[in-house]
């Protein structure tokens, strides 16, 4: 039986995202709404970000050498880029991301306002 074929947005090698690692973000839908965290990673192919502190899963670990007590840990699992929005700490809000060119540097700024981030 043939494997089905990925069915989200076709990947491509050089997909832009206005989120770099370290962003401070703000979760805008789903049953995190509202809450804030640091990206942690971002899955270009799967257009997910994992974003520390929400969407929290329950891992079930085995004994192994490192952890030989096992046990349950909890673990971020991947929300979809859609529902993150840059958070600006100034006016404590959620921002819309542009760029622009300043003195011939492609930079990103807040949208309308224009103010570097």
């Amino acid at each position: 039986m043939a494997k089905l074929a990925y069915r989200g947005s076709e990947y491509t090698k050089f997909k832009k995202f206005r989120f770099k690692k370290n962003d401070e973000v703000i979760c805008i839908a789903g049953k995190e709404k509202g809450k804030k965290g640091k990206v942690l990673s971002i899955d270009k192919k799967r257009d997910r970000v994992i974003v520390e502190g929400i969407n929290k899963r329950k891992r079930f670990m085995r004994p192994t050498q490192e952890n030989p007590q096992g046990g349950v840990i909890e673990v971020e699992a991947a929300i979809h880029i859609s529902n993150v929005m840059f958070y600006d700490s100034k006016k404590k809000a959620g921002v819309r991301v542009g760029f622009e060119t300043i003195k011939g540097k492609k930079v990103r700024v807040s949208r309308p306002d224009k103010k570097e981030l």
